[in-house]
């Protein structure tokens, strides 16, 4: 079995703060869910040899944490 590097959770605090718009929070954030951003945005690709391989797609990757940041800055805590 693989082993993972295990990365904490940001902290409710470090939420609060992505929330209200702190950039440094905002990164903390986006920082955590690479991994997930990493492997969704991968693209099959196929060389002249016919050998299959994955590629990170830089775009489909940028566009993941744009949308990310944007659902950040528009999230609502309601208590």
């Amino acid at each position: 079995m693989k082993s993972r590097k295990h990365r904490e959770m940001p902290e409710f605090e470090t939420i609060e703060m992505a929330i209200q718009g702190d950039a440094e929070a905002i990164n903390r954030i986006v920082y955590y869910f690479q991994p997930f951003i990493n492997q969704k945005a991968k693209r099959k690709c196929e060389d002249e040899y016919g050998r299959t391989y994955y590629v990170t797609d830089e775009y489909m990757k940028r566009r993941m944490e744009t949308k990310l940041i944007t659902k950040i800055l528009d999230f609502k805590i309601q208590v």
